[in-house]
């Protein structure tokens, strides 16, 4: 089987993955992530404006095998949480790169994209 990893993403070592759109950076959890995780059940959201780190955990994911954090990919502010995930956290896996997007962050430093994996280095990470 293989793992759908969109080129034009950009992603984690923990299985994030971000959308960059100007300041704005949409996250989400990949398919391999939700794949492995399972059925999800749960999904932990930050407040709106609350601060996160990159590296730093801003919510959580429950499936029927695990509790996983969920990690910031860059520094920022959270700007739009996705509440469809409240009543349907199923979308992550169903759609973990559409209607299962997780939070919006605006960029405080747009430096830290550059230590973000691109799709390549990413499958590269998934398969060994």
């Amino acid at each position: 089987m293989s793992d759908n990893v969109p080129q034009d993403l950009k992603y984690t070592e923990e299985h994030e993955w971000a959308r960059v759109s100007g300041k704005i950076v949409t996250v989400g959890i990949t398919h391999h992530a939700q794949s492995t995780l399972g059925d999800i059940v749960y999904v932990e959201l930050p407040k709106l404006g609350a601060e996160v780190k990159a590296g730093g955990s801003f919510g959580a994911v429950e499936s029927v095998k695990a509790v996983s954090d969920l990690f910031a990919p860059i520094s920022g502010k959270v700007v739009k949480v996705n509440d469809a995930l409240v009543g349907e956290p199923e979308l992550i896996n169903t759609e973990p790169y559409g209607d299962g997007w997780i939070v919006e962050i605006e960029l405080s430093d747009a430096g830290q994209l550059s230590n973000l994996l691109d799709a390549a280095a990413y499958e590269k990470l998934i398969k060994e």
